[in-house]
């Protein structure tokens, strides 16, 4: 038979080439029918979008052009007092929370090697795993039962906040207190998990909670909190915030801010700059005086290194050298790092959606997941090491020959006197102490690499295994352990093929993973020369981490990426899909439009407000206030509500007077934006029958300068202008004259993919699609590389 291709790629490929607003429609649907709730922590909530945008209407310039001087000076000087306040209360939470897991971990583990010690193996067993069980139970149970937002890492949804999607709780002081709680538990519980996510959804909490605008409900209600009403403010504090948790995790103040603003931030300018530096050095201050008091003996377990503070600067400096004959080597630890951090990016994303079926089934199926992964990954770690041989303790310089030294460096465990089990040293410990054993420089005989490769494969599985329960817990620590334990191995299988310390192939290691799946560079790099106090590493960590970016960014997305679409929050990337280029935004708006007059009926107001749940409708002006259908601007579902509550109606279908003072009857705190709590909704406002005849003008209260796009722009342009600026609603308007000035309405779930390709699913098979390895064509290469070598022999 003639091998022709299908009709269905030639329609597609027609469909194509046709410019935008001249394509068929005939394969879209009618609605958006992008769901509006997403996972939030490990609960599906309904979400909703923020207002960046500033309101531009008469009472508004009449709010300003009332603002005295003291006034400007007072805000200013408020915010900086935030900043300063936020940076104490992050870094005592932070050193709280270090002390805790020190202190608990530290007396299980030493209960667990006294009962070592006296050959009760059995009972040191059951007390560990018991504990553990015990505390990860505590952690997932008041997760789920008090604060279903506090589950996870916190950074997908402080992410998502600060590019424009707001749920409900993710800030409020309930999730802060069982945030921090639930992850010294769950930390201390031996899970492979990590303080540095949840730290930074403390931080952000903390700034939010200073960003609410005062508390009816406490009271607290002076005119001066009220500046910080708005989303604006908000999203700055939660920035600051959430810069400040990263400091307050690893004592890096500069890689804080450059967390935030490579993560973290879709906006960003110079002034918050400013203010995020103050806060993190700040919050660095603050952990410096504490780990002074620390050093002093009165801080019960807590470690002299304290803090996250990898020090090997001091240590062997002549071991912390390389040469250009080191950089093949370098190259190849990028790589591999950047296929293993992929790998682990695929396997998360479907191990978190078995578990995200599991955990909608309710609180005991919750918490026997976390129950079943407790017990496994006790069972592991305290089995593990029996399989590890003993090994004689080193020789450490001024210590006596023999001598283990530190409690935390090494473990005993059932090895005879003066004698260790490296593997044993790894397991149970906190990660922050494996971690610092295995970044030490001069060590390269300590580690055997048979138990090397054992803690990489179950620290590689644990992380994936360990991050989905319902407890409060991160990615990043576990991860630097990871790469820290494949760093040590590959130097372990050159051998003598480099002359590269392990403690520094063990930091290029940790690099080159976090690069891999977290996909981040600039704010990676400065963390880890904070964390090590070693600027020496400053090219190879560069290098490291630019290889190992590139290459996973060939497969998929971030860590973070990915959750954020297993939790449905629709957030918006700072590029557009290529096939957007190929689309007008009039080929993705939906109806049906709901519009007001300018002046306009009391009752039809509120039927819109009932049957509809949409939080902006266009304002035009018609005969007899215009000559022609005109567009005056958008009025926010909020400003209705309050004007509906205040009623200030008109007995006839006309403009309030020119003596009509509106700074009379409102205050423009009385549209203002709640912080946390309960909204205004349509069911609160009763009115009678002869309310509901009456009209209310709209004027003074619609904002007058909307964002505008023309049906004919590209919609990769206007998701750019959506973004950039921080819009929750962008108004199309015709190309043509003599049509109705709205087309429609724009917003967040209209840039979504699901939206686009649903309703044009002709560029499923389009070509325009962002350059990835898939699974199809790494399967064809690999085939025909086969077939060329089988060729060749």
């Amino acid at each position: 038979m003639a091998s022709t291709a299908p009709r269905e790629d030639i329609v597609m490929e027609d469909e194509e080439q046709r410019p935008p607003l001249t394509r068929a429609l005939l394969h879209r649907s009618a609605t958006n029918n992008i769901s509006q709730v997403a996972m939030v922590g490990s609960k599906a909530c309904p979400i909703e979008s923020l207002d960046y945008e500033i309101i531009e209407n008469d009472l508004f310039d009449q709010n300003w052009r009332t603002r005295a001087k003291a006034d400007q000076v007072r805000y200013v000087v408020l915010k900086w007092t935030f900043c300063f306040a936020i940076g104490i209360l992050t870094g005592v939470v932070g050193f709280l929370i270090n002390l805790a897991v020190e202190n608990v971990a530290g007396l299980k583990h030493s209960a667990v090697s006294t009962l070592m010690e006296s050959s009760s193996y059995w009972t040191a067993f059951f007390v560990f795993a018991g504990t553990n069980l015990a505390l990860l139970l505590f952690a997932s149970a008041i997760t789920a039962s008090i604060s279903p937002a506090a589950g996870g890492s916190g950074i997908p949804e402080v992410k998502a906040y600060l590019n424009g999607v707001d749920a409900p709780n993710i800030f409020s002081l309930k999730t802060l207190a069982v945030k921090v709680i639930g992850n010294i538990a769950a930390v201390s519980s031996s899970l492979h998990v990590g303080k540095a996510g949840p730290m930074v959804h403390t931080g952000a909490c903390i700034a939010a909670i200073f960003g609410q605008g005062g508390s009816r409900k406490y009271g607290l209600t002076w005119r001066w909190l009220r500046y910080f009403k708005n989303d604006r403010d908000r999203r700055d504090l939660v920035t600051i915030g959430a810069g400040a948790g990263v400091t307050a995790a690893f004592r890096a103040p500069v890689g804080g801010v450059l967390f935030a603003l490579e993560s973290l931030c879709s906006w960003w300018r110079s002034a918050l700059l400013w203010r995020s530096f103050f806060t993190t050095a700040v919050v660095a201050v603050v952990l410096r005086l504490f780990i002074d008091l620390c050093g002093t003996g009165s801080c019960g377990m807590f470690g002299k290194g304290g803090l996250v503070m990898y020090d090997v600067s001091t240590l062997f400096d002549d071991l912390m050298t390389y040469h250009l004959k080191d950089i093949p080597t370098v190259i190849l630890i990028g790589v591999i790092g950047a296929l293993l951090g992929a790998l682990y990016n695929f396997l998360m994303k479907n191990v978190l959606r078995i578990y995200n079926i599991i955990n909608e089934r309710g609180r005991v199926h919750q918490l026997l997941l976390a129950a079943a992964v407790s017990i496994l990954t006790s069972c592991c770690l305290f089995g593990l090491p029996w399989f590890a041989p003993c090994r004689p303790c080193p020789t450490e310089p001024g210590a006596p020959n023999g001598s283990c030294g530190s409690l935390n460096r090494f473990r005993q465990f059932h090895c005879p006197p003066d004698h260790y089990n490296d593997l044993a040293s790894l397991f149970l410990n906190i990660n922050d102490d494996a971690i610092r054993n295995l970044y030490t420089t001069g060590t390269n005989d300590v580690y055997h690499p048979g138990s090397m490769l054992a803690f990489f494969i179950a620290s590689y599985i644990f992380g994936i295994l360990s991050y989905g329960v319902v407890a409060p817990s991160g990615l990043f620590v576990p991860i630097i352990l990871t790469g820290a334990t494949y760093g040590r191995l590959v130097a372990m299988l050159l051998g003598n093929h480099s002359d590269l310390d392990h403690g520094l192939v063990a930091i290029l290691g940790s690099a080159s993973f976090l690069g891999g799946t977290l996909r981040m560079t600039v704010s990676v790099c400065v963390i880890i020369l904070e964390l090590t106090n070693n600027l020496l590493l400053l090219p190879l960590v560069m290098l490291v981490l630019l290889i190992s970016k590139t290459v996973a960014d060939s497969f998929n997305s971030s860590i973070y990426d990915l959750i954020l679409q297993l939790k449905g929050l629709p957030h918006l990337d700072g590029h557009a899909e290529p096939y957007t280029r190929q689309l007008a935004v009039g080929d993705v708006v939906a109806g049906p439009l709901r519009s007001f007059n300018g002046v306009e009926k009391v009752g039809h107001v509120m039927h819109i407000l009932s049957t509809t749940r949409h939080h902006a409708f266009p304002v035009i002006d018609e005969p007899p206030f215009a000559t022609a259908p005109v567009l005056y601007g958008l009025v926010l579902r909020a400003h209705l509500l309050v004007l509906l509550k205040k009623r200030e109606f008109l007995p006839a279908q006309e403009r309030y007077p020119k003596e009509y003072s509106i700074e009379a009857r409102f205050e423009a705190q009385d549209f203002d934006k709640r912080g946390s709590g309960k909204q205004d909704t349509i069911d609160d406002v009763e009115l009678s029958a002869e309310e509901m005849e009456m009209y209310v003008d709209l004027h003074p209260f619609t904002n007058a300068s909307p964002y505008t796009v023309v049906e004919t722009m590209s919609l990769a342009k206007a998701l750019i202008l959506f973004r950039e600026v921080g819009l929750r609603h962008l108004l199309v308007v015709p190309k043509a004259c003599d049509r109705s000035p709205v087309v429609g309405i724009l917003t967040r779930h209209d840039f979504m993919p699901e939206h686009i390709l649903g309703l044009h699913p002709v560029l499923l098979g389009s070509r325009w699609k962002r350059l990835r390895w898939q699974k199809g064509a790494i399967t064809k290469y690999f085939r025909s590389l086969i077939v060329s070598l089988a060729n060749t022999g």
